[in-house]
């Protein structure tokens, strides 16, 4: 009798959750659909692509070809429709790659198939209006590159669906990782602080989603109906902007900020940066056009402007914004907030006592002030250097450092004179590739063969570090800690040899992380007097999170009183 109780039970209990989801499902599948822009004018869909030479693609006017340098590059112009159409056409297989990619990253955070729906379904619901958060143009230009996405992910969503989310993906990420995949860092000096005198701008973009995102990186050359023309580096699929510069000189960089979670979408901050570079001038435009729309994340925009001749720091937040305005010849932009409207706020303050952000804007100043003059050459050695405060080795990897070896790219520019440097693989070790937008919008638009497009007397060779015996232990140390890290996590025992430690302890022998990976495998495996050991080995070194540091001290003191009891 109990038994057929608890089958009962059971079967209640079954059935509810089959109704919850039937119902999720139609909730989902009928109220909240994005639905696609009215297009009246489809025209665009009948242009074919064509293929003049290896890896050079063509439709019309605009352009798409890979460079001898790794780097693809591209030319598009036209209507916002038109715009979205040929960019989908042109970078179809690279769209896939970029989706197959992204896909199997969320696979490995998310393995299990029904959290992945439940995800489907948050996401679904945060973004439901995020397409009233959008400007018309830039959602008939998502719905025209949304037609060339692969059908494999349509039980994810449509391709419009997806293509809208994936452009508030960077949004989200941060908000809900804490940035450990998001930690960039931005500087920039002019008048007696350059070699000529001229603004000159570097950033970092460390946006980390796996090695493979940021194989295929595409600088875009944009010259829309409406605005100025523009460049931005991105990858397919996404038509924001992370770091630009337009044809008057103005550039931007986003760099995240702490933010609360937030509960719902407004406008991505990829596409505010877009907007930015598409129609501001100057300063005071791009402030106007950041005070117009609302977003959901924290986020700082490095604005630098030729016409000015300088710089400024829009902070914006979901409920405020604040400018910052240098008082010197220089200006750093980490990851915290530094105007008088953020800097009694409770998050801001954590953020700078507990994060990586303040001692890397204190590393970037010290690098700063031990160059006289700075010239492109040595903005990109400071965007490369992998050093702590007064040069102490912090271990290869760690958050604090400028190069944090996951940069999905790195920029320097330099907007009176139009030319912008673009990092090439791995990270910014690779040779900056220089461009000179003027040549770029007079000379390559359109491209009637496949030649090369960049400024070669201009180049900035790879870092010597690529060539190093550090540089092959820390890609030793990657592989290694990958696989300790996926041993950790079975549920049976895995025995590792001494010599395998010691050996990946030597591969990044100065980085916490290194101990806390050991640690964590040995306290899996119940050896807590090689957990112990380990634990207080990292405590030597620099963690990046006084919070991670705090986690590991109660580590030690919950396995010591585990072990007396």
């Amino acid at each position: 009798m109990a038994k057929k109780k608890i089958r009962k039970r059971l079967l209640i209990v079954f059935s509810s959750i089959l109704i919850l989801f039937l119902l999720m499902g139609l909730y989902f599948g009928v109220f909240i659909r994005l639905h696609p822009p009215d297009i009246k004018d489809k025209s665009a869909l009948n242009a074919v692509r064509t293929m003049p030479d290896k890896d050079f693609y063509c439709i019309d006017s605009c352009w798409l070809k890979k460079s001898e340098t790794g780097l693809w590059e591209m030319y598009i112009q036209g209507k916002p429709f038109e715009r979205g159409v040929y960019a989908g056409k042109l970078c179809k297989e690279l769209l896939k790659f970029q989706e197959d990619v992204f896909f199997k990253q969320i696979n490995q955070l998310v393995p299990s198939k029904v959290f992945l729906r439940i995800l489907k379904y948050f996401i679904y619901w945060f973004n439901r209006n995020i397409d009233k958060h959008i400007s018309k143009e830039y959602l008939e230009e998502i719905y025209g590159l949304s037609l060339s996405t692969p059908s494999e992910y349509e039980f994810i969503g449509n391709g419009y669906e997806r293509t809208l989310n994936y452009h508030a993906a960077h949004d989200i990420g941060h908000a809900l990782q804490d940035y450990k995949i998001v930690g960039c860092t931005s500087f920039a000096a002019w008048n007696d602080k350059t070699s000529d005198s001229t603004l000159i701008i570097g950033r970092n973009f460390d946006f980390y989603a796996g090695d493979e995102f940021s194989k295929n990186k595409i600088v875009c050359f944009f010259k829309p109906d409406s605005g100025y023309p523009f460049m931005y580096v991105g990858w397919a699929g996404m038509l924001g902007a992370v770091s630009g510069m337009n044809m008057q000189g103005l550039t931007v960089s986003i760099n995240a900020a702490k933010s609360d979670v937030p509960f719902t979408a407004y406008t991505p901050i990829s596409l505010l940066a877009r907007e930015i570079l598409q129609y501001a001038a100057n300063i005071p435009q791009a402030i106007a056009i950041a005070k117009s729309r609302q977003t959901f994340v924290s986020e700082s925009i490095l604005i630098g402007s030729a016409s000015e001749k300088t710089v400024a720091i829009i902070e914006k937040s979901p409920t405020k914004i604040g400018i910052v305005y240098p008082k010197t010849n220089y200006q750093i932009c980490s990851n915290y907030f530094q105007s008088d409207e953020f800097k009694n706020d409770p998050l801001n303050i954590e953020n700078i006592k507990t994060a990586a952000s303040y001692y890397r804007y204190q590393r970037v100043e010290e690098l700063i002030h031990s160059s006289p003059k700075l010239s492109v050459d040595n903005v990109a050695s400071i965007l490369r250097n992998k050093e702590g405060l007064h040069n102490r080795n912090i271990g290869l990897g760690n958050e604090k450092a400028i190069n944090q070896l996951i940069a999905h790219h790195s920029v320097i520019f330099v907007p009176e004179k139009r030319l912008v440097w673009v990092s090439t693989a791995p990270f910014q070790l690779g040779c900056y590739i220089p461009y000179d937008l003027n040549k770029i919008f007079s000379n390559f638009a359109p491209l009637k063969k496949k030649q090369e497009i960049y400024e070669k007397n201009l180049l900035i060779p790879a870092d010597t570090f690529l060539y190093s015996k550090e540089y092959l232990q820390f890609l030793r140390y990657k592989y290694l800690g990958a696989v300790i890290r996926k041993f950790t996590k079975e549920k049976n025992p895995v025995m590792l040899d001494t010599a395998i430690v010691q050996y990946f302890a030597l591969q990044n022998p100065e980085y916490f992380s290194t101990y806390v990976t050991l640690g964590n495998f040995f306290e899996m495996n119940k050896d807590y007097p090689k957990a112990i050991e380990y634990y207080e080995k990292s405590l030597t070194k620099e963690f990046e999170k006084t919070t991670d540091r705090d986690n590991i001290i109660k580590k030690i003191h919950q396995i010591k009183k585990h072990k007396t009891n």
